[in-house]
């Protein structure tokens, strides 16, 4: 007897004992889901018996048809008929086959037990350890979320310095195309952010690009490509027979007021607005404005001459001498306006910021007079040449808080209205003569 015990192999013991109890606890889980299954389903067949016996209604056909309808022969259908109607065996064996499954798994169920029981005593017992293991896991988190935010502020930040040479050229004012001209010929960046912001994208009065644009369009027609030749850096809005919602342009510097500009050859203004005179071979043409606004500028002369307003409102203006002699008038041409275009009329053109050597808004098709609903020019500084509008049929024109002048002193009238300017309703105030002269070159 000794002998055989020896023989055996306690390993091999240990890995059947092993081996018999994950497969009674496989079993125990079986069985456990059976008898709930059971006890489920005896449940569902008993109560109808149960219902039908407190209310006395004859109530057994609607839940034991489906049943029969399941299965094909009468001796089935007996044998199935007979389980539904005692229910109570279902019940019993439901509850052998959970109680035969927990004392299977009775290791699994007790290993549970201590470890809800392990964590309700801590917590309980030890608040202060429990807080401080939530704290643990929330400053891990934390950490986390910090790292991260840190690395992406380093990538914005790195990202920010490999284009600083092109966003600084934009924020003195450049447009996009001479920026990357300057770029391109200084050698300063990479070609990588120039052409994905300037090149491919092309030339755009919305991004402030020189060229001829023929309203409502936002690309150019036509432009100087050639930074030596004149014009290359003229700003030139065309209207036509398609009326315009509104242009407005702001805080742009026109003329030789930054270094290196110059009025292209042949042009004396900086900044010109209205229609075309007749010529050779050309039909005079005018400019049709429902409310046009120039305020807060700087020019160097400002001239208005050929103008039939409505309303007229010169306020806050200085300048280096002025005459101003509108005339009244209230004849059809100074009536009250406005352009609409229904849904032909063409969209907002608006740009703000930017240089030019010289802004030009005017109808330049022969004998078709340009439309634009709202006009707005917006603190324009120009140096170089003066500012004139003329040749305009306009609603209401206002000329607000605007500097004017040479430094000829005030016998030269560097701010003139003329006699050919009239208007139904004219308002004047708190225009004064002041000594001004034109701003530095920057």
């Amino acid at each position: 007897m000794r002998r055989v015990l020896k023989r055996v192999n306690p390993f091999k013991l240990d890995y059947l004992f092993r081996f018999l109890t994950t497969l009674a606890t496989i079993a125990g889980a079986v069985l456990v889901t059976a008898g709930l299954l059971a006890f489920t389903a005896s449940l569902f067949g008993i109560a109808p018996f149960a219902f039908v016996s407190q209310v006395q209604v004859p109530y057994v056909s609607l839940y034991t048809t489906p049943y029969l309808m399941m299965v094909d022969g009468p001796l089935t259908r007996y044998a199935v008929a007979q389980v539904l109607a005692v229910g109570e065996f279902g019940f019993a064996g439901a509850g052998a086959a959970i109680a035969l499954g927990l004392w299977l798994l009775r290791r699994v169920v007790m290993w549970v037990c201590r470890g809800v029981l392990a964590a309700v005593i801590g917590v309980v017992r030890s608040p202060v350890a429990t807080y401080r293991g939530i704290v643990r896991a929330r400053n891990w988190l934390l950490a986390k979320v910090e790292y991260l935010q840190s690395e992406s502020q380093r990538w914005v930040t790195l990202f920010r310095i490999a284009r600083l040479p092109y966003s600084a050229l934009r924020g003195l004012g450049f447009s996009p195309q001479m920026a990357a001209t300057l770029l391109f010929a200084g050698s300063a960046v990479g070609t990588g952010v120039v052409v994905n912001e300037t090149i491919l994208e092309g030339r755009s009065f919305s991004r402030g690009d020189a060229g001829v644009y023929l309203a409502p369009g936002d690309s150019p027609v036509s432009y100087v490509s050639d930074p030596e030749e004149p014009g290359y850096n003229t700003l030139f809005v065309s209207l036509g027979a398609v009326p315009v919602l509104s242009i407005q342009l702001e805080s742009i510097s026109v003329g030789t007021v930054y270094t290196g500009s110059t009025l292209p050859s042949g042009q004396q203004y900086a900044l010109q607005v209205g229609g075309i005179a007749a010529s050779s071979g050309f039909t005079a043409t005018r400019l049709e404005v429902g409310h046009l606004i120039l305020e807060k500028s700087r020019c160097k002369r400002l001239e208005l001459s050929d103008i039939q307003a409505h309303t007229l409102i010169v306020r806050g203006n200085a300048s280096d001498g002025q005459s101003l002699a509108p005339t009244a008038a209230g004849g059809a041409s100074n009536r009250m306006r406005a352009i609409g275009g229904g849904h032909h009329q063409a969209e907002a053109m608006t740009h703000s910021g930017g240089l030019f050597d010289r802004i030009a808004i005017q109808a330049t098709e022969s004998g078709q007079n340009g439309r634009v609903d709202r006009l707005v020019l917006t603190n324009m500084y120009t140096k170089g040449g003066p500012c004139q509008l003329s040749r305009m049929n306009v609603g209401t024109l206002e000329i607000l808080l605007n500097e004017i002048g040479s430094g000829d002193g005030f016998a030269a009238k560097d701010f003139t209205i003329s006699t050919s300017v009239t208007a139904s309703v004219i308002l004047m105030e708190d225009n004064v003569e002041v000594s001004i002269s034109e701003p530095a070159t920057s």
